[in-house]
């Protein structure tokens, strides 16, 4: 229901953000980590709209660092509050906000009797007192929402107010920003259906050249991009709501994640794309695509950068494949001769290029015929995938966590997986069940899966040993020589003329 709302109202950036403030990261502390008390207390009037809540994390000296927060929550000599000061900027809804999620530093004894600081998260309350919120922010885009410096001024804040456990908030936190990210798939997705709407109304009546704009190859590319990447969001982050939805809390941050990184991206460019159909029009302030254009911006960098989650995305993934290769390791050193020789004849297969059947076609696959060769390519990127992170784990180890260009491809090619696995799936579902133009549906999976295919294998190339495709080398030592000088390095072309 929230990824269908968020869909909605993706219309106005500023009303998104404002309702996903209040929504998606404001209150869901309470949501998911509060007691039966807290909830009691606070949600009815959350729900109702009587009260707005707000999300305070970020500081002047902490952003994509949350753990580096300073903001500090001292227990009062009668234990009954925490007195907390610091601030927090470009916190969303923050000058009117009732009711503040607010994470700061407390003082906390060990199982062997150590103190040590570490994050905690309270339900704060503006009537508390000794809240402050600075000037609207003048920002590049969602100008009609507020984002403003809170700042906290020993506001006495009630032990029972703090969520989950004292010292527990960093999960907390975490927690928050994973199950929010999803909707990001959706409200793409209904923005770029709004801007294919407008752009395709404006291609099919101008005319240039005696011929319409829709006629043109190059614009016609132009609607097949919005198109496809709706598609995608849509089905990525329904699919990803569906997982939410199943009971007790299942753990999807990292689908989230590539939800969020594929629909920012793939919007960005999508309302590129929409203005340029529009040329010079495009451009001015009486068309909504500059504004669309400004909004959609702030969805690479807020609730969690592209590339903080690209980290995350490929660490968490790898994590879990060093696991079971920590393990194939101990087999190996015990004499485990046919384990050797199976990942030996793995090598050879891959080298020689051999098929893969992982189930999803044939008589008991789950994908639709009309789909079968985009399912074996992606069985294909699946198999490949899986040697190309067992490879890189042998030759890194514990250092990958340092190499973020390898990290980022292996999160692109999870991300692009995943898109797969979603329009497959949609589309599978699609023509099973009679829904209207389930063909086109097919078109654009089989586009997209085609598309992802080829961006695999060039990323996973690139991932081997030695690769001439690979420019890491270069790519650091350029940006080295860049930082040193603190300036580009080159001399002007015209500094010297004989």
């Amino acid at each position: 229901m929230y990824a269908r709302l968020g869909e909605i109202i993706s219309l106005d950036g500023s009303i998104a953000v404002t309702l996903a403030a209040h929504q998606a990261i404001g209150l869901k502390g309470i949501l998911i980590a509060g007691n039966e008390e807290q909830k009691q207390k606070y949600l009815p009037k959350l729900a109702s709209g009587e009260y707005v809540a707000a999300f305070c994390l970020t500081e002047p000296g902490s952003g994509s660092d949350a753990a580096s927060i300073q903001t500090r929550a001292t227990l009062s000599d009668d234990g009954k509050h925490y007195l907390l000061t610091g601030s927090k900027i470009w916190i969303s809804n923050g000058g009117f906000a009732d009711i503040m999620t607010v994470f700061a530093r407390t003082e906390v004894v060990d199982k062997d009797g150590v103190k040590k600081d570490k994050i905690s998260a309270f339900i704060v309350e503006r009537a508390f007192g000794g809240i402050t919120s600075g000037k609207p922010e003048d920002k590049l885009g969602i100008r009609g929402s507020n984002t403003c410096e809170v700042s906290f001024d020993s506001v006495p804040v009630p032990v029972e107010n703090v969520i989950g456990e004292v010292g527990g908030g960093f999960k907390v936190a975490m927690n928050i920003l994973n199950s929010g990210r999803f909707s990001m798939g959706s409200a793409g997705a209904g923005m770029i259906k709004k801007l294919i709407e407008l752009t395709a109304e404006y291609a099919a009546t101008r005319k240039q050249f005696n011929k319409r704009l829709s006629e043109f190859g190059m614009i016609q590319e132009k609607f097949a991009v919005m198109a496809q990447n709706a598609f995608v969001m849509e089905s990525m982050a329904y699919l990803t709501a569906g997982m939410m939805d199943r009971p007790g809390v299942p753990d999807c941050s990292l689908e989230a994640a590539m939800v969020k990184v594929f629909s920012s991206e793939g919007g960005w460019i999508c309302v590129s794309e929409a203005l340029q159909i529009l040329g010079g029009l495009g451009y001015t302030k009486n068309y909504p695509y500059e504004r669309y254009l400004r909004d959609c911006r702030i969805l690479l960098i807020f609730e969690g950068t592209n590339e903080i989650l690209r980290m995350y995305i490929a660490l968490t993934g790898m994590q879990y494949a060093g696991k079971i290769l920590t393990g194939k390791i101990k087999e190996m050193k015990k004499g485990n001769v046919g384990l050797v020789f199976g990942m030996l004849g793995k090598k050879l297969k891959n080298a020689l290029g051999g098929t893969v059947d992982l189930g999803l076609t044939g008589k008991d696959g789950v994908v639709h015929p009309s789909l079968a060769d985009s399912a074996k390519k992606f069985e294909q990127n699946v198999y490949v995938f899986g040697s190309t992170v067992e490879s890189l784990l042998y030759r890194y180890g514990k250092t990958i966590v340092d190499e973020q260009l390898i990290l980022k491809r292996v999160a692109d090619v999870l991300i692009n997986l995943y898109a797969m696995t979603a329009v497959l799936s949609r589309a599978s579902r699609s023509i099973s069940i009679g829904l209207r133009n389930h063909d086109h549906e097919v078109l654009l999976a089989n586009t997209f899966c085609n598309d992802a295919y080829f961006k695999n294998n060039y990323l996973m190339t690139q991932l081997q040993k030695h690769s001439p495709e690979n420019d890491d080398a270069n790519i650091k030592k350029i940006a080295r020589e860049v930082l040193e000088k603190r300036a580009y390095v080159c001399a002007h072309p015209l500094e010297r003329t004989f």
